[in-house]
């Protein structure tokens, strides 16, 4: 605690000096985010650092394993539908991107031969929800033996998933017939921060940055 208290001295004393204006200017204009972006928990992904965003710039979702669940599922395990919802009706966001990433404690326990624990009942029933996941990739990845070669393909499908599952919100699915909204697929590669974007063409996650740029 000691850390974030010296941290967020040292923001009032040596950083917010730098946002005064935005600050000020988002108090009274309030919020007009460009992105939902929805990502894990995991502490070392961060929507802002890995996108250069400022404040204001992104409606942040960051829930275990970044799992977007069907409009259909209610109460407790879909706290997340209330986000999209206001994020796409109510802030009118121009993206969603959903971003999974590499080495996810909530990917590696799907895979797991283990089940989770009964002292961690909503984590249990967070990752049920994803199940389908699973299935998709005892039946298209068998032939993966390697651990982080099924967790990669595992943790992709999951991105996919989560955009399939889109389509299933009603205000998702009107601002994408009129042409106002854009969907989009990431994966996080932590060891080289390397972020990788779904091509509905190629059916791949291509290098979102290329060499050149």
């Amino acid at each position: 605690m000691q850390r974030l208290i010296e941290g967020v001295h040292k923001f009032q004393k040596d950083e917010f000096g730098n946002y005064r204006k935005l600050f000020r200017k988002l108090s009274k204009e309030g919020q007009n985010p460009h992105t939902l972006f929805i990502t894990c928990s995991d502490s070392r992904v961060l929507a802002e650092l890995i996108t250069q965003s400022k404040p204001g710039d992104l409606f942040v979702v960051k829930n275990v394993g970044n799992i977007v669940p069907p409009a259909s599922v209610r109460g407790d395990t879909n706290s997340t539908a209330a986000a999209i919802e206001f994020a796409v009706e109510t802030l009118r966001v121009n993206d969603i991107v959903i971003c999974g990433h590499s080495q996810c404690g909530a990917i590696s326990a799907m895979l797991s031969k283990n089940p989770v624990s009964n002292s961690m009942p909503n984590l249990r029933d967070w990752l049920n929800v994803a199940a389908p996941v699973l299935a998709t990739v005892k039946k298209d990845y068998a032939h993966l033996h390697g651990a982080i070669e099924r967790e990669t393909a595992a943790a992709e499908e999951n991105v996919l998933f989560g955009l399939d599952n889109l389509h299933s919100y009603t205000c998702v699915q009107e601002r994408l017939m009129d042409g106002t909204l854009r969907l989009h697929g990431w994966f996080f590669k932590i060891a080289t921060a390397e972020l990788f974007a779904y091509d509905p063409e190629t059916r791949q996650f291509l290098p979102l940055v290329s060499e050149t740029q």
